[in-house]
This record gives structure tokens, sequence and C-alpha cells, in this order.
């Protein structure tokens, strides 16, 4: 049964299915580190905790930029009103970026880091050592060639075909993603320099062009699944991402405090990062806004529940917790502790996570040749699975949170010697850490639900 409206749309689900695949790593190797939290080395030092953070941080984000192209070849032949410009292309570079996330990862694995550094020639060019840019000299290359030719390809197709603000806005994110990454390259012998470029890539990834790629997106599902009037939609994507831009790119200033910049920043930081909220909650209006006027009653209902919690998820993790941390007189006790955790956690899952996981559950329907959407079984299996996650990382984000009010109470607000030394603090804060372990082990059970409903089919009879 052929349910796509252009054919070459189907290179989007190989893209998909190895994001999945990467994500269930993720879960894994964050559970491992929450072990070792509490009890230590369990596995005979096979793999240390530096290490299972390295795997789990950087699975994060190689599977969401799989998740982002998947998508990206998924719409942008919808909204063009074209074939892609070479599917053969879009596949070869799967295979390319597959091949050198799966290398990078047993490297991690299998060889010492500083070795790793040494075989792939790290001395000639270094780039290695950053928290989540620890990928070899010669992985990076790699994800650059492959962005350039996802850029191509995207680029060649929306020539050819209709322009529109969807389009528009997703290109313009995924460009800024592979200009931001070159950042990664520059790698100063000063650690405060050092620093203050490397958010040029952490922070105008997640606080900027993001933004624009999870809008388009959103956008995109929203139009599909309420019937609502593009223009009305799009008039709310260029509000929401003028306003995500405004104040992102200002807000990096929240990054700078302590960085030995001119103190000007802690104001700019402040006040800048103090709106960034306001986007994240005009997308909660905006979401529920358009399901309310829908003009259809869309058949994938499980797709609908995905963008909306995405909006409301993505409101309280990037927009509700990062104000609690994000104003200098505060920051100045709360940087580097569980709450920046807690806001990282909820901020990653409801931004990125889960609008990757709104498209795959309006197109993976269409990419398996099933029709609109799943049977009524596999959406409310998938349900199931949406809500185990989302209530599992609100507990999450809930207990990394007091964990980290405690901390800061006993390891950073007394003055007097009175304080606890880090290491006292963290024994004081285990069973948070045992909670936080167990809505890991709920989340994850949320997620095996989530991928077993496009495993679940209709039954036909004669």
């Amino acid at each position: 049964m052929n349910t796509l409206k252009y054919q070459s749309q189907a290179v989007a689900k190989p893209y998909f299915v190895f994001a999945m695949i990467l994500f269930v790593g993720q879960i894994l190797f964050g559970l491992l580190m929450g072990l070792q939290y509490v009890i230590g080395d369990i596995v005979g030092g096979l793999i240390p905790f530096n290490v299972a953070r390295m795997v789990h941080t950087n699975l994060l984000i190689v599977w969401l930029l799989f998740g982002f192209m998947g998508a990206a070849y998924y719409l942008v032949p919808e909204e063009a009103e074209t074939e892609l410009y070479s599917p053969k292309l879009a596949l070869a570079l799967f295979w390319i970026f597959a091949a050198a996330g799966v290398a990078t990862i047993l490297g991690y694995l299998l060889v010492p880091y500083a070795t790793l550094a040494h075989i792939t020639g790290n001395d000639l060019w270094p780039t290695m050592g950053r928290e989540f840019l620890e990928q070899p000299t010669i992985t990076k290359l790699g994800i650059v060639v492959v962005a350039l030719g996802f850029l191509f390809n995207l680029g060649m197709t929306m020539l050819k075909g209709r322009k529109t603000a969807i389009n528009m806005v997703m290109l313009t994110g995924l460009i800024g993603l592979a200009v931001f990454f070159l950042f990664a390259f520059y790698n100063p012998t000063n650690l405060a320099l050092d620093k203050y470029f490397w958010w040029f890539v952490v922070h105008l990834w997640v606080e900027g062009v993001w933004e624009l790629i999870m809008g388009a997106i959103l956008a995109f599902v929203l139009i599909k699944v309420t019937g609502v009037d593009r223009e009305v939609i799009e008039k709310w994507l260029y509000v929401i991402i003028a306003m995500a831009l405004i104040s992102g790119i200002l807000g990096t200033g929240h990054h700078f405090y302590w960085l030995m910049v001119p103190e000007y920043w802690q104001w700019v930081g402040s006040i800048f990062s103090a709106i960034e909220p306001l986007p994240f909650f005009a997308m909660v209006l905006y979401a529920f806004n358009m399901v309310n006027r829908r003009r259809r009653e869309h058949p994938n209902k499980a797709a609908t529940l995905w963008a909306l919690g995405t909006s409301v998820m993505a409101f309280l993790g990037a927009g509700v917790w990062g104000f609690l941390h994000t104003l200098a007189p505060v920051n100045y006790y709360t940087h580097g502790t569980q709450i920046t955790a807690a806001h990282g956690h909820m901020a990653f899952y409801g931004a990125y996570a889960m609008i990757v996981m709104t498209i795959m559950s309006y197109a993976m329907p269409k990419l398996r040749g099933i029709g609109e959407a799943n049977c009524n079984k596999a959406q409310v299996t998938e349900m199931w699975g949406f809500w185990l996650m989302t209530v599992a990382m609100v507990f999450i984000t809930l207990f990394l949170t007091g964990a980290g009010v405690l901390q800061v109470w006993l390891q950073r607000i007394p003055e007097s010697g009175e304080a606890l030394s880090f290491m006292a603090t963290q024994d004081k804060l285990a069973i948070f850490y045992w909670l936080r372990e167990v809505a890991g082990v709920i989340f994850l059970i949320g997620l095996i639900a989530y991928l077993a409903s496009f495993f679940i089919t209709e039954k036909k009879t004669a």
C-alpha cells in the first residue's frame, strides 16, 4: 500500500529507525551511570564513569541529528511539492554517518581515550577532550562532509520546488547547525577562551538554531493533524522563532558569567535569559490553539498528543527550569550543581527528543505503508509510552532538583568552614539518586512501549 505523497520521502525511514536504536543505547548508558553514582564501579572497570557519560551524551547528540535529518527528508519534499533531489545521496550519507557513529562509540568503549586521540590524528589538529565534542577529529570532519551533502540535497530540492515558511525555517536551522559546529574545530589553549567559544556550539545549537528546527517540525505536524490554514500557523511560527533567536543568541551570556568576561554579560545574560521562556510559552498557546481550532479529526491521535506534549514539556524544561537558575545572583550558587542536570534532562527531552518522536509518530505509519495512522491498539500502546516517559522525566527532573537544592544548601551557601566537601555532600544526596534511577527504569519501559507500538498491526479478517 503506497501511502507516501512523494516516493523519495522513504529515505527518512532508516534515519528514524537508527535514531531509535541509538536512543535505546543512550538510556541504557544513562541507567548504568545512575547506578555508578550510588554503587560505584559495577562493571569491573570495563566501562568507567567518564566513558559511560561520554557515550551517553554523544548518543544523545547523534540520535537527535539522525532524527532531524529524517524529519527534513520527510517534510521538505512534501512542503516543496517535489521529489527529493537525490535519494541515493541521502542513503549514502546515512550509511557514512551511521558507520562513523558506530565506529566512534566503539572507539570510546574499547580504546583508552588518550590512545584514541593519538591514533586518530588529534596531535595534528587538536579538537578532542571537550564535553559533548569528544569525537575524534576525523569523525568531526566526517560530520562536516555529511552535513554539506545533506544541505546540498535539501537545498537543490527546495530550489526546484515550492518555498514555504516551514521549509525556509527548517533549512535555516539546519544551516545554522552546520555553521556553529565549525567552532568544534577551534580549540584554544587558554581554558577560559576555549569555554567561551565552546558555548558557540553547545548553547547556540540547543537555545538557537535547534529551536528553528523544532518550530518547523511542530508547525508541519500541526498543519497535517489539525487542517488549520497554513497562513495562521506560519504567522505563529515567525513570531516564535523571532523571539527564540533574539533571546537565545544574547542569552548565551548566561554561560559567560564566570569566564573573566566584562561584567555587562551578567546583565545581558540575566535579562535575555529571563526572556527565553516566553517563546516556549507562546509555543504552548500556539499548539493548543491550533488543536482547538482544528478543521479535521485526524485519525493519528498519538501524533497530536506528542505535538501538544512537546510544547508543554519544552516550556517546563527549557523555560521554567532554565529560568530557575539563569539569573547571575542565583547562578553564582547553583552553577554546575544537580539543578543544572535537572534543567538539562527535561529540556533535552521536552524540546528535542519529543519533537523527533512527534514527527516519527506522524510519519512512520505512512513510511511503513499502513496509512494515516496506526491501528487503535498500537496508538494506545504508543500513548502509554508517551505518558510513562513523560511522567518519568518529570520525576527525574524533580529528584535532581531536590538533589541540587540540598547540594547548594550543604556545599555552597555556608560562608564559614561549615560547608561540606563535594564528596561528603554527594553522600547526602544518595536517596535522590536512587529515586532518579527508579524513574529512569520507568522511562525505559515507556520507550519500549513506544517502540513496540510500531510492531502492532491490525489483524485483517476475511
